[in-house]
């Protein structure tokens, strides 16, 4: 196999919202592909139709989208090897149930949920194999003429992979290196159903594989135990020299490990399981989404593609390009990843350093606007960000370091009045009012050695009057370098927010 015909393939159910571990699913297969120069596919495995969720498909193309991971072929994308939504492939699917009917690799099975409900009652454990399906109503055991008396009256029938008992099955693993599976563990899986003319997962899914010519299946590790099955349909269709490699992730596991990461974990503990807000169609109930919260795309990307995966050096920071380069299904543990969400928000804080000011701003104006601050520049909103972003880690924490830029306080903190305004702090803040006035230009560095030459030459104390003009300018105790603020806001603005605290706090 030559590396420019590598094809994986992302192949989501569009039974509810994107889990944020399908993602990292879909990110692997993507640096995967780009590493060997291939292609990666969207396919929409919408057999079960009984679990549908309206919007699902279009939530997962969206997700996508806003994490910036493009496919080459697919559902919204095109390509030779369609239709890829499997709902719109039925015909395709018939003729390979009716090739493992004809050479006796499966069979029909018409039991009815009553006699399926009885045999569990009456076998511990039961399973539909080798062991018990001679003694169930299927065209094992039925004649002939009854199985196609059965059929053409359209009687509810499932057709069933017939398996055969005690045989050693060897799984490949990219990851995990050969896996054995004993052949008697696995039960007559269903193929195909009746009652809605699909098939089911299993067959539908090396059907497409081989189909749309895909070489590496990388999934997580809940679907290891279908791979036997898979080798299986794959030997039985005829197809085994053309079989893909397979490649199972670790689980993302809980931020404190013991089990698998669940939606609960994040209501639980605060964070979003799912790339986007999602409401479900049903009960309306609302989760929330990474993008909803504030986090920034490659910072997702970043956190997500080092659970599980370790690049062979001290780097965290890496591009889309760097994580390619370097990817390695080898690097890859076998163990599950602990699902660190305190370290996303370090990613996501650290990626917002790296936006430019303008990009900040355009993403925080929106935030301003919902305080009713409007009529503020660009340039304005820019310098604030500049002089504020290192201390968030999210955008939308912006505002309650920032509002007072854009906002005169209107009280006061009653805790820092106690504390910083001194009985001669009206007095000497009076006259800083009239240096000020004088001051040109107003910026940083100037105006802060002109103001501490000020309060040298008349022996006050600098501690004193900076904490009651900080007080003055912002309300309490809190905010930038002085002169920073005050250069922002102006001298105007400056000397007007003094002259109010000291008339409503002398």
């Amino acid at each position: 196999m030559t590396e420019q015909s590598v094809r994986v393939r992302f192949a989501p159910s569009p039974t509810g919202p994107l889990h944020i571990g399908g993602v990292r699913t879909a990110l692997y297969n993507y640096l995967f592909a780009r590493k060997h120069g291939g292609k990666m596919l969207l396919r929409i495995e919408d057999t079960d139709s009984q679990r549908f969720v309206p919007g699902a498909e279009e939530y997962i193309i969206e997700a996508f989208k806003w994490l910036n991971i493009p496919f080459d072929e697919g559902v919204s994308y095109g390509g030779d090897c369609g239709p890829y939504r499997q709902s719109e492939r039925k015909d395709i699917y018939r003729q390979y149930v009716e090739c493992l009917l004809d050479a006796g690799l499966a069979y029909h099975a018409f039991d009815t949920p009553e006699e399926l409900e009885e045999a569990r009652r009456r076998t511990p454990n039961f399973q539909y194999d080798a062991s018990t399906r001679m003694q169930m109503r299927n065209s094992l055991t039925l004649s002939k003429a009854e199985v196609e008396s059965l059929l053409r009256a359209g009687e509810r029938s499932i057709v069933r992979m017939k398996i055969e008992p005690d045989e050693e099955v060897h799984v490949q693993d990219l990851i995990r290196g050969d896996v054995v599976f004993n052949s008697s563990i696995i039960d007559d899986k269903a193929l195909f159903k009746s009652s809605d003319n699909l098939p089911t997962y299993h067959l539908a899914n090396i059907v497409d594989d081989h189909l749309m010519r895909i070489t590496h299946v990388i999934r997580g590790e809940e679907w290891l135990s279908s791979a036997p099955l898979h080798v299986l349909l794959y030997r039985y269709l005829g197809w085994a020299d053309t079989m893909p490699q397979f490649a199972h992730l670790p689980l993302l596991l809980k931020p404190e490990g013991g089990g698998k990461l669940s939606k609960r974990d994040g209501d639980r503990l605060g964070f979003p399981v799912f790339p986007l807000e999602w409401r479900d169609p049903k009960s309306g109930e609302v989760s929330s989404g990474y993008r909803e919260s504030g986090y920034l795309p490659e910072a997702v990307l970043n956190f997500l593609a080092l659970l599980g995966w370790n690049p062979g050096n001290d780097v965290e920071m890496m591009t889309l390009d760097e994580m390619t380069e370097l990817f390695d299904l080898s690097r890859c543990s076998k163990s599950g990843a602990k699902f660190d969400y305190e370290k996303g928000k370090w990613f996501n804080h650290k990626y917002l350093q790296q936006r430019s000011n303008a990009d900040v701003a355009r993403m925080f104006r929106p935030i301003l606007d919902s305080h009713g601050v409007k009529d503020v520049s660009d340039a304005y909103i820019e310098k604030v960000v500049g002089l504020m972003k290192e201390r968030v880690s999210f955008v939308s924490e912006l505002w309650d370091l920032t509002y007072y830029f854009f906002v005169p306080p209107t009280e006061y903190d009653e805790k820092t009045r106690r504390k910083r305004w001194k009985d001669d702090s009206a007095a000497q803040l009076t006259e800083l009012t009239e240096v000020l006035r004088t001051r040109e230009p107003f910026d940083v560095e100037g105006t802060e050695e002109y103001v501490k030459a000020w309060i040298e030459s008349k022996g006050y104390s600098l501690g004193n009057i900076m904490n009651a003009v900080r007080l003055a300018l912002v309300g309490q105790g809190i905010g930038p370098q002085i002169f920073h603020l005050t250069e922002a806001i102006g001298k105007e603005e400056t000397i007007a927010r003094i002259q109010k605290a000291v008339e409503l706090l002398n």
